[in-house]
């Protein structure tokens, strides 16, 4: 919740900053950024260290980092020390991130995550409202450093709450040591491909930047694959990779995060540029959105447990689609946009209870930090397409002109994310549930057998 607050707070923020600091537009892009670069690399090497060191661990040290380093922002004398603290403030995000959704997995057993799923996504679409709201008053009444300062007190309340919630403690991997080289690998190709997503609405999709962006990411990517299958403790466990269920969320949410992303970047420009609207009336004409968000991921958790995740992801898929294709007259003022929000709202709610469910035992924070990176990649790629089709063309024209395109476009990309919705798990039949969602005997009160746990096979 505080990560998503920070975020949506900062883009009311960053013009009162750009002109007290006397940055350039390229720098205070920067400071988003960076932001994303490290956050999206780390996620997965997060998860794996708190598999193997404890999440409240990793979640204590995220937490108070993130901390430490918004108030560092709020004292920083330039924008080369914001751009730096932003970068700080991602890895340590990075590490508390995948340890929520590991603590979860620990806390409830797989067939009662649906509840705490949708809670959390509530939590995130209530932060994702207000931080416009809240970031204009601050911006408004105390300037630009407040938006920061105000993370530090948050950020202690949550960690008195790690201190005193207690979760049983996670299975050891049995790995010696972190896999250093697939870490680096990761981290590499993860940065190269965030940093060629971001780059594409200044340069285009054919400029030697991005070119050159995303076929380094795509080598490093390849390298990562070989070094992986080689690895003897490798940093992405077969048992996960090998999940038919984990992949397929991944995938989903992915293409799902990535078409809302970019219908809000368009949207956004359409109401700004075209229609006049300032950032503060932009955001009150996005809350329609995020209500009918928040008030469906219960309802979505609700259904997800009657129904089952393929049913609900499929729906949701769809919904999804059609909103945004909704908005090409809309502009979030309308049903398209409540169609929106509902749809996202089940394909959230079901993906995450999935891939968080499914984590064989040992690897709830190496599956959360996939899922983590698969919803921050997505958002890049979703821009992207948005501003490579047209959105967000420099003239009221232009930006009228390419929302329609863009729009279909990033319905067409939801739209692909039925075909991983259709591999989700059917509806849950009575004893069968949990081995739908990936829990084993041990986990049900019963003595498994020692070759049945991944973490068994990888100490063989």
């Amino acid at each position: 919740m505080i990560v998503a607050l920070d975020g949506t707070v900062l883009v009311v923020a960053q013009p009162s900053m750009r002109r007290d600091l006397g940055a350039s537009v390229a720098q205070v892009q920067w400071t988003s950024t960076a932001y994303l670069l490290t956050v999206a690399a780390f996620l997965v090497v997060a998860g794996r260290l708190g598999d193997r060191y404890g999440h409240p661990r990793l979640a204590i040290t995220g937490v108070l980092g993130f901390a430490a380093a918004s108030a560092g922002i709020a004292l920083a004398p330039g924008v080369g020390w914001v751009i730096a603290l932003r970068a700080a403030q991602g890895f340590f995000g990075a590490l508390l991130q995948p340890a929520t959704l590991a603590l979860l997995r620990l806390a409830y057993p797989p067939d009662r995550l649906a509840a705490p799923v949708a809670v959390r996504t509530s939590a995130i679409g209530v932060a994702a409202a207000a931080g416009p709201l809240l970031g204009g008053l601050l911006v408004a009444h105390l300037g630009w450093r407040a938006v920061f300062v105000v993370n530090v007190p948050l950020a202690l309340a949550i960690a008195a709450l790690i201190l005193a919630v207690r979760v049983p403690a996670p299975e050891r991997t049995g790995a010696e040591r972190p896999p250093l080289g697939s870490a680096a690998l990761l981290v590499a190709a993860v940065a190269a491909l965030v940093h060629a997503l971001a780059g594409v609405p200044a340069y285009g999709w054919t400029a030697p930047p991005t070119l050159l962006g995303l076929g380094g990411a795509a080598g490093l990517g390849v390298l990562l694959v070989r070094w992986e299958r080689r690895a003897a403790h490798p940093l992405v466990p077969a048992a996960v990779a090998r999940s038919m269920p984990v992949m397929a969320s991944m995938a989903l949410l992915l293409t799902a995060s990535g078409a809302l992303s970019g219908a809000l970047f368009t949207a956004t420009f359409l109401l700004q540029d075209v229609r006049g609207l300032g950032a503060y009336d932009t955001a009150l004409r996005l809350l329609p959105l995020t209500a009918v968000m928040v008030a469906g991921a219960p309802l979505a958790g609700f259904a997800q447990r009657r129904f089952g995740a393929r049913r609900i992801a499929l729906a949701g898929t769809g919904l999804v689609a059609l909103g945004i294709a909704g908005l090409c007259t809309e502009a979030l003022t309308g049903a398209g946009g409540a169609v929106l929000g509902a749809g996202f709202a089940a394909v959230m709610v079901t993906a995450t209870g999935t891939v968080v469910g499914d984590a064989p035992p040992g690897y709830a924070g190496v599956i959360g930090g996939l899922k983590q990176t698969a919803t921050n990649v997505g958002p890049a790629f979703g821009i992207a397409l948005a501003a490579g089709v047209g959105a967000g063309a420099g003239t009221e024209a232009g930006a009228g002109a390419g929302a329609t395109p863009a729009l279909l476009a990033l319905a067409a990309l939801a739209a692909v994310g039925l075909l991983p919705a259709s591999l989700l798990p059917g509806r849950p039949r009575g004893a069968a549930a949990g081995d739908l969602v990936g829990e084993d005997a041990g986990q049900r009160g019963e003595r498994a057998p020692a070759a049945h746990g991944p973490a068994d096979r990888e100490r063989r």
